[in-house]
């Protein structure tokens, strides 16, 4: 390269001079605008091997593959060469470092985080739940950290979910109403989320944030590309993971404030996906994470069709700005093309809203940062032509690459520790063996209580049966006593008879005689 620019400086392009972006204003995030097909990835592809080049790692989203090109040195054509030629360039092919990233674990390393990472805010708008349902996994996360279950994977969440519905009532009245029905509400999204892929995204190992900025023995950056071409199929995963990515970031990064160069460059592709549908609680915590982690050395930058797709509030808050042609077919197109002109520091040389409808491909108005970091005058660009391939790798160029890469085998295999799932899965057999074994007591003590009382019946009769009956026979004295007492008493008996009747009738006769 002959043309001269500062050692804290990256080369965009060619204006009235060489264009240039301050590495030490990077931090202060950017944009990258334009319709399709006006080379927004080939600028992305130019800057993300520029800032390698000075050091710095990078990560992107790679949404149609083209930019995986970034991973192999370029054959220049024809017009490359005369472009560089024009800019007074020695176009030398080279490649950055390169890592490749994957949630489904096919076309790059898996990714993934867990379910406690997430968070219910980032985890609400990914489920796309209203108000009440996100209440109710908030209470589902905080019971889980009051009773040490971890939530690492979806299967995590589903047990924590059914253990909170099974003791609502006793949770209800500390936390708040947990209806049945929202629970059930909550688990048919999850499953919805599943049958979309995102169990591969949900699980350990969880991404190390380190092995996404680091640099090689050459001291270049690390360019990671997650392959986003399946994933943006699930806008909403795609940009909640991307945004988790970025609240990981501020998190755990310290404090630096503006460094001689950043830490990390951050490529946010179909960056409004990001913004469509959030909910304002979402959008307040993007606000405050863009606003933020530029104090931690992190750049981002949006690449998006028109800047008009991101709120006032986050595009306020972005130095650096590439445009390339915007059409304004339509009035909503017009006001977009307004706003986009009216984003920059205008230049006497042109109009900037008609400049940007005529804008060729490859060619940009810029305007990036100084040295006190105010925007400079805006320039028309002519961006410069990557060093590295202009289209994808191959298959097997890709798992070349894989296979070199400093964190192979790390994350290939996923782990499944014990957590809310199997915790909760040996309490529910616990309790189940320990009412089994109760019932089986139970059962015991029945039996047992029932052979008792046979055991005490048979032995009440053994001891009647033992016992000395009284006989009913008698002695031969009593026998001719009673016979005796028997005949006298029959005897007087009859002598009184016949005294009383001997009487009676002897009175009588004697009576008749006289």
């Amino acid at each position: 390269m002959s043309l001269s620019i500062g050692e804290n400086e990256i080369l965009v392009g060619l204006g009235e001079g060489p264009v240039t972006q301050r590495l030490d204003r990077s931090n202060r995030h950017g944009v990258v605008a334009g319709a399709t097909g006006t080379g927004k990835t080939v600028t992305l592809q130019v800057l993300a091997q520029a800032f390698s080049d000075a050091g710095v790692p990078v990560f992107a989203a790679d949404v149609k593959g083209d930019l995986s090109g970034v991973a192999m040195a370029g054959t220049p054509n024809e017009k490359m060469m005369a472009r560089a030629a024009s800019m007074d360039l020695a176009l030398s092919p080279s490649a950055p470092p390169v890592m490749f990233w994957d949630l489904f674990g096919q076309k790059g390393h898996p990714i993934r985080t867990t379910i406690s990472e997430m968070g219910p805010l980032l985890l609400s708008r990914l489920l796309e739940l209203n108000d009440v349902q996100e209440g109710v996994l908030t209470i589902v996360f905080h019971v889980a950290d009051q009773d040490g279950l971890l939530l690492l994977d979806l299967k995590d969440l589903q047990a924590a979910l059914k253990y909170v519905a099974d003791h609502a009532d006793e949770i209800g009245t500390q936390y708040g109403n947990v209806a049945p029905a929202t629970v059930g509400a909550i688990q048919r999204k999850l499953l919805t989320l599943q049958t979309q892929g995102a169990e591969h995204f949900f699980g350990e190992p969880a991404l190390d944030l380190s092995d996404i900025m680091r640099t090689d023995a050459a001291g270049r950056g690390y360019v990671s590309l997650l392959a986003a071409d399946r994933l943006i199929q699930s806008p909403k995963l795609y940009s909640t993971f991307l945004l988790w990515l970025l609240s990981e970031l501020f998190e755990v990064l310290p404090e630096v404030g503006d460094p001689e160069k950043p830490k990390l460059v951050f490529f946010f592709d179909e960056a409004h996906l990001l913004f469509n549908d959030a909910p304002k609680p979402l959008l307040e915590k993007i606000e405050q994470v863009v606003r933020l982690i530029r104090s931690k050395g992190v750049g981002i930058y949006f690449v998006t069709q028109n800047p008009a797709d991101i709120p006032d509030a986050v595009l306020g808050q972005l130095g650096a700005r590439v445009q390339h042609a915007l059409r304004a077919y339509t009035p909503a197109d017009q006001k977009g093309l307004k706003a986009a002109a009216q984003s920059f520091r205008t230049n006497p040389a042109f109009d900037t809203a008609e400049t940007i409808q005529a804008l060729g491909v490859g060619e940009a108005l810029v305007s990036t940062l100084d040295e006190k970091g105010a925007p400079k005058i805006v320039q028309k660009t002519l961006i410069r032509p990557p060093a590295s391939r202009l289209g994808p790798v191959t298959p097997e160029e890709r798992n070349a690459l894989k296979a070199k890469s400093p964190v192979a085998g790390v994350y290939d295999t996923l782990q499944d520790r014990d957590s809310a799932y199997e915790i909760l899965q040996g309490r529910a057999q616990q309790a189940q063996r320990q009412a089994d074994e109760a019932r089986e007591q139970a059962e015991d003590d029945k039996r047992e209580a029932a052979e008792a009382k046979i055991r005490e019946r048979e032995a009440a009769q053994r001891e009647r049966a033992s016992r000395p009956r009284a006989s009913n026979r008698q002695t031969m004295t009593e026998a001719f006593a009673t016979t005796l007492v028997r005949t006298v008493a029959s005897t007087a008996g009859r002598e009184l008879m016949r005294g009383l009747l001997g009487g009676l009738l002897g009175g009588s006769t004697s009576r008749r005689r006289r």
